[in-house]
């Protein structure tokens, strides 16, 4: 009994002693996932795009469609869960169509807009709007005319934070390109076009 009772004796003696050996807070386990805080939109990005454009251009019966593909890039501002910032992209495009004796066709167009929405940490929903320019070239009996249109472009979209750098967005675009007059038709001719594309960002 009395060598128990001074076994536990000094246990006790010894406990303080040993726990100052350990740390309060122990290091995290390596290997694991990394752990990142709150998604932050905020700053210069660039990036490439794909998609598809389908038009409507007046006073020739022609409805341009085909690939549409480029670049772009902006800035954010974030304040809480809201976004706003502005960006600009240019597009190379394969749209045309041909109707009688007409072929149009909308090689390149660009915009410059706002962008304002809500943050769910990694996750982006926004509108946008703001300029829009573009190119039209009609051609008939071989003779080509070209004219550059400028007008107005809304639309909306969903971004995906990736990694803190990189994200993925799906996008969809209504642009309308006021009326130029072109001579080899002698009609005044808009185009109304409706834009789907995805896009990788790479944020600086």
């Amino acid at each position: 009994m009395i060598r128990i009772l001074g076994a536990a004796a000094l246990l006790l003696a010894a406990g303080p002693a040993l726990a100052a050996d350990f740390p309060a807070n122990p290091a995290p386990i390596r290997g694991g996932a990394p752990v990142y805080g709150a998604y932050d939109w905020s700053g210069a990005y660039a990036g490439l795009n794909l998609g598809y454009l389908w038009s409507a251009v007046g006073n020739l019966g022609t409805r341009p469609r085909g690939i549409a593909g480029g670049i772009q890039g902006g800035y954010n501002w974030q304040v809480g869960h809201i976004v706003f910032g502005a960006e600009t992209d240019l597009q190379l495009t394969g749209a045309e169509d041909t109707f009688a004796p007409f072929k149009f066709s909308n090689p390149w167009f660009g915009t410059l807009r706002g962008r304002m929405g809500y943050a769910f940490e990694n996750l982006l929903l926004y509108g946008t709007a703001g300029l829009a320019y573009g190119g039209g070239r009609l051609t008939i009996a071989g003779l080509s005319e070209s004219q550059t249109h400028v007008g107005w472009t809304a639309g909306g979209g969903v971004e995906i934070g990736l990694t803190p750098h990189w994200s993925a967005k799906a996008e969809y675009l209504f642009t309308s390109l006021r009326d130029k007059t072109y001579v080899l038709s002698g009609v005044s001719t808009g185009i109304d076009s409706q834009l789907v594309r995805a896009g990788l960002n790479f944020r600086f």
